[in-house]
């Protein structure tokens, strides 16, 4: 009868997650979410567990962002210390994401309790909102809570503390409702004013050399046929930065490609642009705070955006709106159809200068044996098609590819976020396998990197996720060790050995390889593919500065703020 009438916290858990529509868990089990494990595994979840609380949040951040759905990572106390810096990422990334953690009973807190922390003052900085729940009955209304906050705006990574005896309650089941999506979080659309839509149509219509930065807070599940209308009809030269990338193909006819000032040297005209559009993208260091050199003084700036405090952001606009992005692209398309548009010179000689650095890369090469890092991606650029999955790494050799192979659809190419932290790029991969299965997903990592997530090799393996990865191993932390070179005149523990990363792999039960000679590398990446295994073929390559390796150093020796 007690199990009729009553339901436990952590079967809370399990309905909360089931209304909201979640089908995957990521984890590494602990004795502080046991219960809610254990339930989980009853409700029948997927559950995905790492070998690092690290890379079960890298997952679920990338999970939320490829598919548009939610992700939650499960894990117990000292878990949660490790999963900050996986917390810290996703929040630079922008992730709607759940993460829940467990602690010792309630009633031992503040007593020095088992592995106790300050969980919800360490979430804080790294999160858009963390809560302790104290009693079982509040699980669904301080779920439906979090997910407000991490869906609203800006979108980003939320926290729960529940603790075991809380996950363990019983509580009476009349008493408990629950509410969906669509009811606990707003469903109206916010849109321009309709002076402000054609003020903007205006404005860009009598503009000489207009751009377009699409950026973070563009999400392409509801933008992407809404934005290629309009710039259909108007033509404005359009960059892509971030989680944008893809959103419109690298080889669409009105993009100028990635914005990166070390990556693309269109980037660096935009100094000459009149009117600049930030569609979802932040007044940050990539935009040299939206200062001159890098927009001008003179040049009118707007701003759309999902959230209204980044209207305005370190410069002034000529024209700010905040509210849903698709809906704003509509307004401006609908008036952009009572004006007359023309291509320009303009958009010709940004693309131009884009294909001037794509030659530049692809005249880059060794004389002799060393391998060049130009090599591999010149190669993989003949076997890549448009639905593949490319995922990079952050280092010197990942910097060639990101500068050299295209974003050609949405949610097909991924970079570290603006955090720049190391090792995501596996996890990442990992994720993207499990949301495509029936796509290849090729990941590009530095020898440096592969050291922070490696292991997880191990989980591609269990969890049979058959991934790619090409290792570029120059036995170094390539990008400091270049900068350190170009800046200081000597390097200062930036060396790594040669190490053997493909044995790691295959003693992981993956299919591993060296690649000493570039002559190799493709019937390596052949036997990679047949194999059916997550596979990393381990390339030595010879040290050299990246573009953006020498944008940095460039950087350091002028003393100014300017782009990364």
């Amino acid at each position: 009868m007690e199990k009729e009438n009553y339901i436990t916290g952590a079967e809370l858990i399990a309905k909360s997650l089931e209304v909201e529509g979640v089908n995957y868990i990521f984890t590494l089990a602990g004795d502080h979410v046991l219960p809610t494990l254990d339930v989980l595994s009853d409700y029948g979840f997927n559950i995905l567990d790492t070998r690092h609380e690290q890379a079960a949040v890298h997952m679920a951040d990338s999970w939320s962002r490829i598919t548009g759905k939610l992700g939650v990572a499960i894990y117990t106390t000292p878990g949660f210390a490790n999963a900050i810096p996986g917390l810290a990422n996703a929040m630079h990334a922008e992730s709607p994401m759940l993460s829940i953690s467990g602690s010792a009973e309630l009633s031992e807190a503040e007593k020095g309790s088992m592995q106790e922390i300050d969980q919800i003052g360490m979430a804080k900085p790294t999160t858009k909102g963390a809560w302790m729940v104290y009693d079982a009955s509040r699980i669904p209304d301080m779920i439906a809570k979090a997910l407000r906050v991490a869906f609203s705006g800006r979108k980003g990574p939320v926290h729960l503390t529940i603790p075991v005896d809380v996950q363990e309650q019983k509580v009476d089941k009349e008493k408990i409702v629950f509410f969906t999506p669509a009811e606990y979080r707003n469903q109206s659309i916010s849109v321009m004013s309709q002076n402000q839509v054609e003020k903007i149509i205006s404005e860009l219509n009598k503009s000489n050399k207009p751009v377009i930065i699409l950026g973070n807070a563009c999400d392409s599940f509801s933008i992407e046929d809404k934005l290629k209308k309009f710039l259909d009809i108007t033509k404005i030269p359009t960059f892509t930065q971030g989680n944008a990338r893809g959103i419109i193909s690298d080889d669409y006819a009105h993009s100028v490609g990635f914005y990166d000032s070390g990556l693309n040297k269109a980037t660096k005209k935009v100094q000459e642009s009149d009117l600049v559009i930030l569609v979802g993208t932040k007044q940050d260091l990539t935009l040299g705070y939206g200062m001159p050199p890098v927009i001008s003084e003179s040049a009118k700036l707007i701003q759309i955006d999902t959230s209204e405090s980044e209207i305005g952001k370190n410069r002034g606009v000529f024209l700010g709106a905040s509210g849903d992005i698709g809906s704003i692209l509509s307004q401006m398309y609908e008036e952009a159809l009572k004006y007359n548009w023309e291509e320009s010179a303009w958009l010709k000689e940004l693309q131009n200068e884009r294909l001037d650095q794509f030659n530049e890369l692809t005249s880059l090469s060794f004389k002799g044996d060393d391998t060049h890092a130009m090599e591999i991606f010149k190669y993989m650029k003949t076997i890549i098609t448009p639905d593949d999955c490319l995922v990079f790494d952050g280092g010197d050799f990942c910097h060639f590819g990101r500068a050299y192979l295209p974003a050609q659809l949405p949610n097909r190419w991924w970079y570290v976020p603006t955090l720049g932290m190391l090792g995501t790029a596996l996890p990442t991969g990992l994720a993207a396998k499990l949301a495509n299965p029936n796509r290849r997903v090729f990941i590009f990592n530095g020898d440096g990197a592969f050291g922070f997530n490696g292991m997880e090799f191990d989980t591609a393996v269990r969890h049979n996720l058959p991934v790619v990865m090409i290792l570029g191993n120059d036995s170094a932390w390539g990008i400091d060790k270049q900068i350190q070179l170009g800046v200081f005149g000597k390097t200062v523990a930036t060396k790594l050995l040669p190490t053997k990363y493909h044995e790691v792999v295959k003693g992981l039960g993956g299919y591993g390889e060296l690649v000493e000679n570039i002559n190799e590398f493709p019937g390596a990446i052949e036997r990679a593919l047949s194999s059916g295994l997550p596979s990393l073929i381990n390339v030595k390559i010879k040290g050299v500065v990246s573009p953006r390796g020498q944008s940095a150093i460039n950087r350091w020796k002028s003393n100014e703020i300017s782009p990364i």
